[in-house]
Formats: C-alpha cells, structure tokens, sequence
C-alpha cells in the first residue's frame, strides 16, 4: 500500500505501537475501529508492518564485504557475554570502525543490513544484539521488543558500551570509532557520546532520544543529528539538547528532513522515505569519512 494513502491517524499508531505503549492487538484494534472514506484502517495498520526480505539492499554474500557473528565478553552487562554481527570490508585492513546500533527490539535484518552498508563503504562495522543474552532477536518484533524491555536497561547500555570497546580494539580496527543508530540505538548514540569522551570520533544519532542536559558536557565526538519532521517526542527534546550542545563547545550539525516521520530510513516499511534516507546517508558516510579518516 502506497504511504500517501495511510492516514495519519495510523501513522501515529503505529507509532506507539514501535515504541511500546500499546502492543500489537491494541495497534491493531484502534486502527480497526477508525473509518477513512467509509472503510476500516485495519489494511493500513497491516500495510506498516516491516517487511524485511523485500527491503534488502546488501546481500550477505556480496563479495565486497565478509559477514559473521562473534562472541565477545561483556563484563556488567546483562549476561556477561555477548554476540554481534561483525562485517569487514574486502581487504586486510586494519579499517576504520563503526558501531551500529539497532532500534528497540534487538539486531532484526534491517539493521544487519545497514551494517553491510557500513561495510561496503569501507568501514568494519558492527551491529551488537542486545537480545543476545537471552536467546537473542527472536526472529520477529513483537517478541523482542517485548524482550528487550524486559531487560535491565543499564545492563543493555553496558552491553553497548562494551560492543564499542571491544569493536575499536578489534585486529581489523584501526583505533578510530564511530557509531550511529536507530531510534533506542540513536538515544544510545548519544548515550556513547556522553560515557566515551575522547575514545567515539564521530555519532551520528538517528531520531534518538537526547542525553540529560547535565551529561552533554563530557562528550568530545562531533555528532551529525539526523532528525525527522513529524516525530514530536524527540523533537520536543531538541530545544534544551541544542542549547547544551552550544553551551559546551560541542562540534554538531543538525539535519531536520522535511515531510519525514520517525524511521524514515527503516526501508522495510512504508514510513520510509526514499530521498531523506538516502540523502542521509551519504552525510553519514561522508561524516564518518571526515572524521575517522
């Protein structure tokens, strides 16, 4: 179904639905009970739903990169161990290396995806599963967002924090550390800004939620904010994180894309928007080409 004709009553559903206010029967539910042009929104609500096979854009086996899951330890965190999805470049490096983090409901196969991308433009790129200390992405987001709430989001948070130690002390790395990500992962974006310092060189936080004001003071990384248009929760939070951001000397570029929502990048489902994203990305790449150079 074409995203012009998803109402946006359905839109903003979906929405809580991504973020963990209401589950799937009840998005389903409200979406039901709407009438648009006499007709139920229920084919709406299902039409937003991700589709993953359909939205890969790097193969797995394309030969310009090489992709494999590893094992790494993960002291404080939830379980002590942890596992990510660990793609390099074709060449021995050693690489510049950047830190992919997924949205709220573990390592599903648009964020595997966006971490070969990271490869193919030449960087060793990791993408942590924070599901992975209980039996890992479950295979479909309902049941790891459900997973990953029920986590000890400290814990999970330490768990990035040591998939980013450990990336940059990676052979193949060549010291240099950048991260970016998605919604949960952009909050943790900045989250790494904040506890990192000097050791992040570059975040390029996706619609992510802002650290505490008090916080902005110790991050050293020049961040690339990518934001969207309609996404009231997060923007409403940009007045006070930019007056921060100032305030400390902080090297940032904000870009607000217009006629976007929320996960406008996640091309598995209709909120994409096809030039934001790409535009997006190639400041990203271009980002971290700059800065991890």
């Amino acid at each position: 179904m074409d995203k012009q004709v998803i109402d946006q009553r359905v839109f903003d559903l979906y929405d809580e639905y991504c973020h963990g206010y209401i589950d799937r029967r009840e998005f389903f539910r409200r979406a039901g009970a709407l009438t648009i042009g006499g007709v139920s929104a229920l084919a709406m609500a299902q039409a937003l739903l991700p589709r993953y096979a359909e939205a890969q854009t790097v193969s797995f086996t394309d030969k310009r990169i090489k992709a494999r899951y590893v094992d790494y330890p993960s002291p404080g965190g939830t379980s002590g161990e942890m596992r990510g999805y660990l793609v390099q470049p074709a060449g021995q490096g050693p690489f510049a290396a950047v830190l992919v983090i997924h949205e709220n409901r573990g390592l599903n196969p648009y964020v595997e995806d966006v971490a070969r991308r990271v490869a193919v433009a030449g960087f060793l790129a990791l993408s942590p599963d924070g599901l992975s200390p209980v039996g890992g992405y479950p295979g479909n987001d309902d049941d790891g967002r459900t997973l990953q709430k029920s986590l000890d989001q400290v814990k999970l948070r330490q768990d990035m924090f040591n998939s980013a130690k450990y990336l940059q002390s990676h052979q193949l790395s060549n010291g240099k550390l950048g991260a970016t990500g998605f919604c949960w992962g952009g909050g943790t974006t900045n989250f790494l800004a904040v506890t990192m310092g000097s050791d992040l060189h570059a975040g390029v936080p996706f619609y992510g939620r802002a650290p505490a004001a008090a916080d902005v003071a110790r991050i050293r990384a020049p961040l690339l904010i990518q934001s969207a248009e309609n996404d009231p929760r997060i923007n409403a939070m940009w007045p006070e994180f930019e007056t921060a951001l100032k305030a400390n000397g902080v090297d940032y570029q904000r870009h607000l894309y217009p006629g976007t929502r929320h996960g406008f990048h996640n091309n598995s489902t209709p909120r994409y928007n096809e030039a934001a994203a790409d535009l997006a990305w190639q400041r990203t790449i271009a980002f971290f080409k700059q800065h991890l150079a």
